[in-house]
């Protein structure tokens, strides 16, 4: 299937590694130009040699910002002005009891998990709803649904991404425009893997059996019963982002293994 993708550009935010380098590497394959950002020169660096090693005559450039702050986002738009194709992917987890986590700390998430996509969506959707034609994806979670009693504030971040996106799609009505988010299960990526590695090193316990444990009793729902691979959730968001998806936006769309158990 031609995604009709060829030549638009397509920025990833926090897309050195994970499900946003997933993206990074299947935008590139349906010859996007792809924009990948990092907190660090030195981990965009990286990331532009694998995507480069793994996608032949990717045009692929690379932007490191934080932007969970206002002044990392401006250091952006000045490198990276205009897009056709947002993937809000940049977030962070941490499972912490509830009377364990401080304001700061609800702060911190909030800025890095929401207010990242909120300012680069206001930013770029100008120029789309001039052009007639554009595509923000949200990298919402399950967690937006079913709100994780281990984390929290990680939960409402994904269930405001719900929101934020679903009103950004009813403001882009009768244009070109979509917005959707797209909601990730447990996925196998970088900063997953180390955690449940932790895990099982503390309970003195194999990696898959940590795993299977986890599936048993932490996401007993799960129809899937495994980890989800970055690659998995990239294909769904490259069709979201494609020409052919015209007709999906304001959705909520899932790719968590059956773990919400409702039909809608």
């Amino acid at each position: 299937m031609d995604f009709q993708i060829n030549g638009k550009i397509a920025l990833i935010s926090g897309s050195t590694a994970g499900i946003g380098f997933a993206i990074a590497c299947e935008l590139a394959r349906e010859g996007a130009t792809v924009v990948i950002n990092g907190r660090s020169q030195q981990s965009v660096d990286a990331a532009l040699g694998r995507l480069r090693a793994q996608v032949a005559g990717a045009d692929v450039q690379g932007v490191a910002a934080d932007l969970s702050t206002p002044a990392g986002c401006q250091t952006l738009f000045a490198a990276c002005p205009q897009v056709d194709i947002l993937v809000n992917n940049l977030g962070i987890f941490d499972p912490q009891p509830f009377e364990a986590i401080a304001d700061d700390e609800w702060q911190r998430f909030f800025d890095v998990n929401v207010m990242s996509g909120v300012r680069l969506s206001r930013h770029y959707l100008p120029a789309m709803k001039a052009a007639n034609w554009g595509r923000i994806v949200f990298i919402s979670s399950e967690s937006g649904i079913n709100t994780p009693g281990e984390m929290v504030h990680y939960g409402m971040t994904k269930s405001a991404q719900l929101a934020v996106s679903r009103g950004l799609a009813q403001s882009c009505a009768g244009s070109g425009v979509t917005v959707n988010a797209v909601l990730p299960g447990p996925t196998r990526s970088e900063g997953v893997g180390e955690f449940f590695a932790k895990l099982a090193a503390d309970s003195g316990i194999s990696l898959d059996a940590m795993e299977r444990r986890f599936f048993a009793e932490g996401r007993p729902t799960s129809i899937l019963k495994r980890m989800i691979d970055p690659a998995e959730v990239a294909a769904l968001v490259a069709y979201v982002c494609s020409a052919r998806a015209a007709a999906t936006t304001g959705a909520a769309l899932r790719v968590e293994g059956g773990i919400v158990s409702t039909i809608c």
